[in-house]
């Protein structure tokens, strides 16, 4: 059985994995960037272009979307222990466009 990953790092990296294309609107392209601070975290860039997703370390292109949060943060809302909404309202996790973020989220298999 496959191990699913549990930091934040690892996370963001497995988008790629995760990644349902057949979700994907017609003609959908964008760049995310994650900046997540703390020991598990670092600054990643998600690609989705031509029905493929791709996933880097640093920051890269122009995002359409960033992401900031904690790894702690991040690491909750992924793995289903906090409610990302209730995180975005307390501040917790800042998102710059959530209109691009929730056309994002769908396109992803859960982690639990």
């Amino acid at each position: 059985m496959e191990t699913k990953p549990e930091i934040a790092r690892e996370i963001v990296l497995s988008l790629q994995d995760r990644f349902r294309p057949e979700k994907l609107e017609e003609g959908f392209e964008t760049i995310f960037h994650f900046d997540i601070e703390g020991k598990n975290g670092g600054q990643f860039t998600a690609v989705i272009e031509k029905g493929a997703c791709r996933v880097s370390q640093g920051l890269e292109g122009e995002a359409k979307c960033t992401i900031k949060t904690s790894d702690a943060v991040y690491e909750e809302i992924e793995l289903g222990k906090r409610s990302a909404e209730m995180a975005f309202m307390m501040g917790k996790i800042k998102v710059s466009d959530l209109n691009e973020m929730l056309k994002f989220t769908k396109l992803f298999k859960r982690l639990f």
